[in-house]
């Protein structure tokens, strides 16, 4: 088992609310550091079984979920620390809107709770068509609601031409964030969607293979890698050992409980167990 702090440099992708491209940006990262030769642990917040197929194809390796609803706030750090042993990188796909999370929980299973569970700086990514300076304002908003959430900077989404461009980075000087990236409106890469997100990567594995090549030429182009490096280089230090497969999946069975059943005369019980209920079938 690991006992030793976990170290490995990592960075949490969000968005203000779905659609906004974080899936887009965050296999296009995963891709990029994986082709300039870096280990890239993925890891996705919540259930998703689909977004973890193409983090996998861009990196190689195993997508994992961090889901802190199923799981439990607790066990999001250990088992991070499992999937990224001997990564040099880790990036961390969120979910839905930043601060959204589990119906009537506060910020349980958000994007935000595991940012902060994992002591990661934050990269928002901006759907940024049809506004300009009021990007200022949403980006201050999502930067100043929880102090304990550390954005680190933004990228801008469907940006429409240089000029959309420079009224962007003009806006988001006077609000303190910087700008990490921007991709054009017009580079958008093909990943059909349907009810629960995109295709899965088995229905169309060789098509997936080229959109994952495209998200990662894109990132690369469009946005500052070594910034977003040095960015995760700055995550705080995780305390407490790695999540232990053969620890949590003790083989040696639970010992029989004794299930109350009606007895006779008086209404008296006895306890019987598991193994001799299956016996009277």
């Amino acid at each position: 088992m690991l006992t030793s702090p976990s170290s490995v440099p990592r960075l949490v992708v969000a968005a203000p609310s779905s659609g906004s491209g974080k899936t887009t940006v965050a296999t296009g990262l995963m891709a990029a550091l994986t082709a300039r030769g870096l280990v890239v642990s993925p890891h996705k917040v919540g259930p998703d079984y689909i977004d973890p197929g193409y983090h996998a194809l861009a990196t190689g390796r195993t997508g994992r979920n961090l889901d802190a609803y199923l799981c439990g706030p607790e066990l999001v750090g250990p088992l991070f620390a499992h999937g990224a042993r001997g990564c040099d990188i880790a990036v961390v796909e969120g979910v839905m809107g930043m601060f959204d999370g589990a119906a009537g929980e506060g910020e349980l299973a958000s994007t935000a709770q595991v940012a902060k569970l994992l002591r990661a700086p934050v990269v928002l990514v901006v759907d940024a068509s049809s506004q300009s300076r009021s990007v200022a304002a949403l980006v201050h908003g999502f930067a100043s609601w929880d102090p304990e959430v550390r954005i680190g900077g933004v990228i801008l989404n469907k940006v429409a031409s240089d000029r959309h461009e420079e009224l962007l980075r003009e806006a988001l000087d006077a609000a303190g964030v910087p700008v990490l990236g921007v991709l054009r409106r017009v580079a958008q890469v093909d990943t059909p969607s349907r009810h629960l997100g995109l295709v899965p990567v088995a229905e169309r594995r060789a098509a997936a293979v080229d959109s994952v090549a495209a998200m990662g030429a894109q990132v690369a182009q469009g946005c500052d890698l070594e910034a977003l490096v040095a960015l995760a280089r700055g995550a705080g230090v995780l305390s407490g050992a790695a999540w232990d497969a053969a620890e949590a999946l003790d083989s040696s069975p639970p010992p029989p409980l004794p299930v109350p059943t009606l007895g006779g005369g008086g209404g008296r019980r006895r306890a019987t167990t598991h193994s001799q209920l299956t016996a009277r079938g």
